[in-house]
């Protein structure tokens, strides 16, 4: 633990830091817990970079923290013999993002860098798509994706347009740490940076081009051309990035009944409608859903303040309900409906692969297999999804056909390397057109996915821990787990167990023990008999540690039981060790 005391008062005496970052420290002088939460340790890098509350500290997110940030990425650039080709840099609609992201392109300046930055804001894939497309080092997304307004973050990207992964992690966050003193970051002016031509302001040219690979992903334009003046569509940006990509894609497609919610439709930090903007949650639908009632639409799409994730809510005309459709579920539907098409149209090479990460839900290894793809797994994150992607491209091995997570993300093409909610949106808004020829329902084609594969349920249970005696407590957890592997959880046996931090999978019946195959990540998983399994793992981007479970049941009903049986016996092992 740092001295915080110590460099909370630096913070106070140093004239670098500006007044209002001051008034605001004086005003907590008395709070000794809110002194060391904002000091005792630095802002981490997890598997998105830098997230964090907004305000003064080094454990928080301000003006200091992304300077310092931008050096040492700066620093690593250098070294790497990357600076001549710049950094892209894109920003969302939160509190502090602009200045977050002039900041980032100042320093970046500074030091030599051309920074190439969007006029105002932008969705996440379209940034990893204008790294590829520009051909920079690196780009820089300030966002702090669906956290709740109090929070902003910084991701990095690399060349290849994914967020970054080894080497580059690691090298970047060691150089971030070396810098001590934060007065002695490089900065300038914006107008100096963009007379010295250091800092390039982009936008109309690169949506362009990124709203053409969008639509390229199109596989079945017909069903859309003879179904287009039926389907009626409900979409939120929950005051975020996507409103304008999402509704200009679905437009020049050939959409035209497409409704947006008024109450969310612009930008706005505050995002005054939802306690916080998730797609995942069911209260992001409210007002859609009531658009959505009145008008008989076929689905309501959401999209998360930088669009990179999807919520879907879809219409079950035999009861008149809308239906949520988790990210494992809508996932694997377009897994499903992409590969079908692909298939119809035998444009499935024989080394194609789907790839998703390990916590995502096993419906989608039977789709893989039904049109027979390799199922590749990766860690969690859709930067290692990106990472499959270049390997593939490298090596000339593997065709990639789909990548998802089960955090309501998912990537078709290879245009970008993060998941994108803004193609997800055009895929389904297709897929349904598609399914409509055919007098179903996207609900209809979920259920004949179940008939088909089986009955998968799968689910994630989170356990906020907050501050230092959080992170403790997550630490006896895993430590527990790993120490400890359960024979049992619930009714299920436990027959193998993978441990990603030693890199080993062991059959409990053999006690034979081989390599997961991953690089190292703090993730514990155990597969158990009937398709079961369970995975434990802290989060990257916030204080908690996450439970995800999966079951296979005979049907829906019986797949519904043993969900709620496996997370209660799941939710009661963890909470023994606390």
């Amino acid at each position: 633990m740092k001295d915080y005391k110590k460099i909370y008062q630096e913070w106070l005496d140093n004239p670098y830091f500006d007044e209002a970052t001051r008034d605001e420290l004086r005003a907590i002088a008395d709070d000794e817990d809110e002194i060391k939460e904002r000091f005792y340790m630095d802002l981490e890098f997890g598997t998105a970079g830098l997230r964090g509350i907004i305000g003064a500290g080094i454990n928080r997110m301000n003006i200091y923290v992304v300077r310092r940030a931008t050096q040492g990425l700066a620093n690593y650039i250098i070294k790497q013999g990357g600076a001549a080709r710049g950094v892209a840099i894109a920003y969302d609609s939160r509190r502090m993002s602009p200045e977050f992201a002039d900041e980032a392109a100042r320093t970046l300046a500074a030091n030599g860098i051309t920074a190439y930055k969007f006029e105002s804001l932008r969705p996440t894939p379209e940034l990893s798509f204008a790294v590829r497309e520009l051909g920079c080092i690196a780009g820089i997304n300030v966002t702090a994706s669906h956290n709740p307004p109090e929070y902003n973050g910084y991701k990095v990207y690399w060349e290849d347009g994914a967020q970054f992964t080894p080497p580059h992690d690691k090298g970047v966050t060691e150089e971030v740490l070396a810098i001590e003193d934060l007065s002695t970051v490089k900065t300038m002016t914006a107008s100096d940076a963009k007379a010295a031509g250091l800092y390039k302001v982009i936008g109309a040219e690169i949506d362009d081009k990124y709203i053409a690979h969008v639509k390229a992903q199109v596989v079945n334009q017909d069903a859309i051309d003879r179904m287009q003046d039926s389907i009626k569509i409900v979409y939120t940006p929950l005051h975020g990035t996507g409103n304008i990509p999402v509704r200009r894609a679905l437009k020049e497609i050939g959409f035209t009944h497409v409704q947006v919610v008024p109450q969310q439709e612009l930008p706005d930090g505050e995002f005054p409608t939802v306690s916080y903007p998730n797609p995942e949650a069911a209260e992001a639908f409210a007002l859609g859903l009531e658009i959505a009632k009145k008008t008989d639409a076929d689905l309501v799409l959401a999209t998360d303040p930088d669009a990179d994730r999807l919520g879907v809510y879809v219409k079950d005309t035999k009861s008149g309900e809308y239906i949520s459709l988790t990210g494992n579920m809508s996932g694997s539907l377009l897994c499903e409906y992409v590969l079908s098409q692909k298939a119809a149209a035998g444009k499935i090479p024989a080394d194609g692969e789907v790839v998703k990460s390990i916590v995502t839900t096993n419906l989608v290894d039977a789709v893989a297999a039904a049109y027979g793809c390799k199922l590749v797994e990766c860690l969690t994150g859709f930067k290692w999804i990106g990472q499959q992607v270049l390997k593939e491209e490298r090596t000339g091995v593997g065709h990639y056909m789909f990548g998802m997570e089960e955090s309501y993300g998912c990537l078709i093409g290879t245009y970008a390397r993060d998941k994108d909610a803004v193609s997800a949106s055009v895929a389904l808004c297709e897929a349904a057109a598609y399914y409509k020829t055919k007098n179903m329902t996207l609900w209809d084609a979920m259920v004949a996915m179940y008939e088909k594969y089986g009955y998968y349920k799968d689910a994630v249970k989170s356990i906020s821990l907050a501050g230092i005696e959080g992170l403790a407590k997550i630490q006896t957890i895993m430590d527990t787990l790993r120490n400890h592997t359960p024979a049992k959880v619930g009714d299920y046996t436990v027959l193998s167990a993978r441990d990603y931090k030693l890199d080993i999978v062991k059959d409990m019946t053999t006690g034979e023990v081989k390599p997961t195959g991953l690089p190292a990540s703090n993730v514990l998983y155990y597969d158990m008999n009937d398709n079961a399994w369970v995975c434990v793992r802290p989060s990257g981007t916030e204080p908690k540690i996450k439970l995800y479970y999966g079951v296979k049941g005979a049907s829906m009903e019986d797949a519904e039981k043993r969900s709620a049986a496996l997370g209660s016996a799941l939710m009661a092992m963890v909470d023994a060790m606390m």
